[in-house]
């Protein structure tokens, strides 16, 4: 049997239109990228079926899920490493660095990919609708992976470009082999740019740990991401920078031409774990027509009243009010896990991760009831 997503427009969430005339609006939801296990066709076939069958009014996404407890291979820096073009990367003492040349662990980190699209092509038969694949960002992965000889790659501008631009390559050829295994999906990729706010801050530590590796100027930060987002839109993929807690990172995200700009919401709408200065930053992308991806905590759960979604979608809704924002334009927002959430996602059990990511389903029909008031 095919499965097929719910219609959405391709523009982002401007809905579908019912029997009626009037326009039903849908609010998107997936998750968080990682998934717990080590069997890449169960973990497919359940966030396609998943996904696939969500409530009136979300539309579901699945995902190109990566599974970390099969090893350092199948780790998010490991499979984003893997894509280089002409930069192998081998497993050294302190993590993941640049190699002369191929060798066993670019090897083992490229059947898990293979292994993953295989398992995609039987879950997702007959799909068509959106697919998110996710990468590590290039400022990222500069901050993370080590040269051949020496400190970060952020350490040094040119390595850092030719990063740039290997991964815009290698991302443009892994999207090409994932639409070949499913065909009928259009494609987001989220850029995970969870170390952009500390690239920018220069705080990342260098290699001996003494001293702090040189701050990057907003224009760098924007040249920096461009070739990638390119490379998404010549796939005719659209695209998400996903900065995680550092919402100073959106405007560089909004300017280097992302679609949409992904940042984790604080557990209250309320007292500390409000961030007005966040919320002004997100609508003024909203009005320049940069759509939002919302990472929502995990939620809480009373044994009286169960998983609170209501509470989840308040995280998006209450500031959204509060900023003045059109309540149409929720249909807009996607929602997805975030931090704990992911980590929690990947390190509990399977039930477990169906539960959190169905939250965020639940959650997201919330969203689109609000979006209609």
């Amino acid at each position: 049997m095919e499965r097929r997503a719910r219609p959405r427009d391709d523009d982002a969430g401007r809905g579908d239109v019912r029997r009626d005339g009037c326009a039903a609006r849908v609010t998107g939801a997936t998750g968080p990228g990682v998934w717990p296990g080590v069997d890449a066709l169960e973990a497919y076939l359940t966030i396609v079926g998943d996904l696939s069958d969500v409530p009136d009014g979300v539309q579901g996404m699945p995902f190109l899920a990566q599974l970390p407890a099969r090893g350092a291979g199948a780790l998010p820096v490991a499979r984003t490493a893997a894509l280089l073009a002409d930069m192998p990367v081998e497993l050294g003492p302190h993590g993941w660095k640049l190699s002369d040349h191929p060798g066993m662990d670019l090897e083992r980190a490229l059947a898990f990919l293979r292994e993953d699209l295989d398992a995609l092509a039987v879950a997702a038969h007959g799909y068509t609708g959106p697919l998110t694949v996710q990468v590590v960002g290039p400022w990222t992965l500069a901050a993370t992976v080590y040269l051949a000889r020496g400190d970060r790659v952020l350490a040094d501008h040119g390595a850092v470009a030719e990063l740039a631009a290997s991964l815009a390559t290698g991302l443009g050829e892994h999207l090409a082999a994932v639409r070949g295994q499913a065909p009928g999906a259009q494609l987001t990729v989220q850029v995970d740019e969870s170390l952009l706010g500390q690239v920018a801050a220069g705080v990342i530590p260098s290699f001996s740990g003494y001293s702090r590796l040189r701050a990057v100027r907003g224009p760098d930060l924007i040249d920096g991401l461009r070739p990638v987002l390119e490379a998404a839109r010549e796939a005719q993929a659209r695209s998400v920078v996903h900065v995680g807690q550092a919402w100073v990172g959106i405007a560089p995200a909004v300017l280097s031409g992302a679609d949409a700009v992904g940042v984790e919401l604080g557990s209250t709408t309320d007292g500390p774990g409000w961030n007005e200065h966040g919320w002004e930053l997100v609508a003024r992308m909203i009005e320049r027509g940069t759509h939002l991806w919302a990472g929502l905590p995990p939620a809480t759960v009373s044994q009286c009243a169960g998983t609170d979604v209501r509470g989840l979608a308040d995280l998006v809704t209450v500031p959204w009010r509060r900023m003045g924002l059109p309540a149409a334009g929720l249909a807009d927002v996607v929602l997805t896990s975030a931090g704990s959430a992911a980590t929690l996602a990947a390190s509990g059990t399977p039930d477990a991760a169906r539960g959190a990511l169905g939250a965020v389903v639940r959650a997201a029909a919330i969203v689109a009831e609000r979006s209609a008031d």
